[in-house]
């Protein structure tokens, strides 16, 4: 579902600011090469992603679903002079087109990947975070949310991706669909949790931002 016109979203990616080079190399090949390449974040929603960063400044990030990085990437280029990123996906798949890129940005050496079940990976993670994107299986945001929390400092954000999973959540939800029906009762629990400050941001498929209280 697009919530903007054509023209609008085009005007609104014109004045932000410009997708950097490499940026826009790694969207042609994920277009060319990877399955499902609509499921890259984009020109807008990474400048988005990387003005949140640059403001949080952070030191250590989390990234769950790292698809082929530009996420990673633009999230990158807040990070503090010595911090790092650690971005995890279940899978190994698109590690080549991920390392290609990582390494040719000016971040390479602050991103490490990891493979495997976010659920299995994150508690063996040591880290206190500033800022953590969820972007993976819906249906198990709430015990990625819940799994997080801790590990991340009093002030941090929190930011989850495609919590509006194109409009499904004001329609009637059929049977078998689970997983509308996980987002719709997670985005209702955590405008209500007490232990942050959210807001759902109406950009792209939905991107939601908590602040740690």
């Amino acid at each position: 579902m697009h919530f903007l016109s054509a023209d609008l979203e085009a005007y609104i990616t014109t004045h932000s600011e410009k997708e950097p080079d490499l940026l826009k190399e790694l969207t042609r090949e994920t277009h060319l090469k990877v399955l499902m390449p609509r499921m890259i974040t984009g020109h807008f929603q990474g400048r988005v992603l990387s003005l949140i960063a640059s403001l949080v400044h952070p030191n250590y990030i989390l990234e769950i679903g790292t698809y082929t990085g530009y996420s990673a990437l633009c999230l990158a280029e807040g990070l503090s002079p010595k911090g790092q990123l650690i971005t995890l996906d279940k899978n190994d798949e698109l590690s080549g087109i991920q390392k290609r890129y990582f390494d040719r940005s000016p971040y390479g050496n602050q991103i490490t990947r990891l493979t495997g079940k976010a659920l299995d990976v994150i508690p063996g993670i040591d880290k206190i975070f500033d800022l953590v994107f969820i972007d993976a299986d819906k249906a198990e945001y709430p015990e990625y949310f819940e799994m997080v929390l801790p590990k991340v400092r009093k002030g941090g954000i929190i930011l989850l991706d495609n919590v509006l999973w194109s409009g499904k959540v004001v329609e009637p939800v059929a049977q078998k669909d689970s997983t509308t029906q996980t987002l719709i009762d997670f985005n209702k629990k955590l405008s209500e949790d007490p232990r942050v400050r959210t807001v759902v941001l109406p950009i792209r498929d939905g991107l939601t931002l908590c602040m740690v209280k």
